[in-house]
């Protein structure tokens, strides 16, 4: 059954990703004429792409929190330009003040400049959920820097209490937890997580040559890859403190799918260093190493350049209608076969091809 309406969707961080995201869907609205690409799905279930609203956002920035959302995706330091700011439509979608905790890293805090804020975590927790309330939105997504556990639970929480879905599009682990899930089960409330997966991203490469290497019966000895880039996500990403969740999220991925798992220290998977001038370009070398018949080595290397932004942006616009779905139907917990399909640590990991058979059979409503 199709379903119609639209899709009200509120933001937490408002960095490069959605900036992404907002100003590619302006871009195919503007250019009607051509295939919109980067994308899996053109419409799931009746929804398409230019179904969604962002009705309101929420940042601890303090050149961000109380502009419209339309001039908060162009403030430093995004870098996103798909679309001149002079082109974009005017909403009445505001930014409204979210909790510090551990949002801010102590590389990014003089290029985000958050916020002095004199409210209390009661105070703002109230805020929000008044805002959400006024606004009328049905599914958070959460694009906030790695490392904001604090921050992630706050906003997981705030989705319990207001019956809210929850997209998690970070490695702070939610809809991979059996607490977290446990909860959004027992309050029947959709999440989709952890840590989302790029269209043609460093770890849908790896993992899925991984796959291929360990399906064709060959025995992997090691492999690494190696991920730079020049935007304040890979800055956030030189403390190292906050790397834990990310690359846990981003080996477990890899390992996965090979049928006998690599010791710890022959498999290296993660964000390496910050390069500025590559801005949102991100680039990830990758390399393995095995054995063939009669042991006979083979290794093979891959240099993988994208627009990291862009990258992310058609992944999440599917976890945004996927989750407009199960509300639909009223399904809770963790969203199984959209969780496996579109994010590197799902509760469930599956290989891809498995993942979006479950994943059409779901929009099926099979």
């Amino acid at each position: 059954m199709a379903m119609t309406g639209r899709i009200k969707v509120g933001l937490v961080g408002i960095g490069n990703c959605f900036s992404g995201l907002i100003q590619g869907i302006e871009y195919y609205k503007k250019n009607p004429s051509q295939e919109v690409t980067g994308i899996i799905h053109d419409t799931l279930a009746g929804y398409g792409i230019h179904d969604i609203d962002f009705v309101c956002g929420f940042d601890v920035a303090e050149n961000k929190v109380g502009t419209p959302l339309m001039n908060a995706i162009y403030e430093s330091p995004n870098m996103v330009n798909y679309v001149a700011k002079d082109d974009m439509p005017k909403t009445n979608a505001m930014i409204y003040e979210s909790p510090l905790l551990d949002g801010v890293g102590i590389w990014v805090e003089n290029k985000i400049n958050p916020l002095t804020s004199t409210k209390t975590i009661e105070q703002l927790t109230t805020e929000v959920k008044q805002i959400i309330k006024d606004t009328g939105v049905e599914i958070i997504v959460s694009y906030l820097p790695v490392g904001s556990d604090q921050v992630t639970e706050f906003w997981a929480q705030i989705c319990l209490d207001t019956n809210t879905a929850f997209v998690n599009c970070i490695p702070s682990f939610i809809a991979s937890d059996e607490t977290w899930a446990k909860k959004f089960q027992e309050k029947n409330i959709p999440c989709i997580g952890d840590d989302i997966k790029g269209q043609v991203g460093a770890t849908i490469v790896h993992r899925t040559l991984a796959k291929l290497c360990s399906d064709r019966g060959t025995k992997i000895d090691q492999t690494y890859q190696i991920n730079v880039g020049g935007n304040t996500d890979f800055l956030n990403m030189k403390e190292q403190d906050r790397l834990v969740s990310k690359r846990i999220s981003k080996t477990e991925s890899v390992q996965s799918q090979l049928k006998e798992r690599l010791a710890d220290d022959q498999i290296y998977v993660g964000p390496s260093d910050f390069i500025p001038f590559l801005g949102n370009t991100k680039l990830m070398f990758m390399r393995i190493e095995g054995r063939q018949w009669a042991n006979q080595p083979y290794n093979m290397e891959v240099r993988l350049e994208v627009d990291d932004k862009a990258n992310s942006a058609g992944i999440v616009i599917d976890a945004i209608r996927l989750a407009r779905i199960a509300l639909d139907r009223k399904i809770g917990g963790p969203i199984k076969p959209a969780s496996a399909y579109l994010m590197k640590h799902p509760i469930e990991q599956t290989s891809d091809v498995k993942a979006k058979a479950d994943c059409e059979k779901f929009v099926a409503n099979e």
